[in-house]
């Protein structure tokens, strides 16, 4: 599977898509899904983070998606899990000045199956339903800072 967007891996995220800016989802694009694949999961997390506030911050989570070669910008492509925000949807890059480069992580899961949870579900239940559904993983990583 190959996860691509309006940046390449390892480039600078457009502000569009931060808190500097319209803080919507950048479009994704989604090829070479396996033909099992019942439904999708993202996670868009900082790992980065760690070195502020001592844990990977999630930007995004959204599961049972359905199999499409494409996500929309500003959009909700499924069901949405909980950010590090406590709310649904996308909170974009939004690294505190002085705090260098951030690399933000856009995790694709094909799964097996459709998970079975409510609207709201934290990662760490997401991850355990997970387990022994995924099929393939795709990321592509993008980097963003405010110094």
């Amino acid at each position: 599977m190959k996860l691509t967007s309006v940046f390449n891996q390892g480039e600078k995220i457009p502000a569009k898509y931060t808190a500097d800016g319209e803080n919507i989802n950048p479009p994704l694009e989604i090829s070479k899904i396996p033909s099992e694949t019942k439904s999708l999961v993202l996670v868009v997390d900082d790992p980065d983070a760690q070195r502020v506030v001592g844990y990977t911050w999630v930007h995004w989570v959204v599961f049972n998606i359905k199999t499409a070669n494409k996500i929309e910008e500003n959009s909700i492509p499924g069901t949405p899990g909980e950010s590090t925000y406590k709310k649904p949807g996308y909170g974009g890059p939004n690294p505190p000045r002085g705090s260098g480069v951030h690399n933000y992580h856009f995790k694709l899961y094909a799964l097996d199956a459709e998970l079975d949870l409510k609207n709201g579900a934290s990662l760490k239940r997401i991850e355990q339903a997970m387990q022994n559904h995924i099929l393939d993983k795709a990321e592509l990583i993008g980097i963003y800072s405010r110094d």
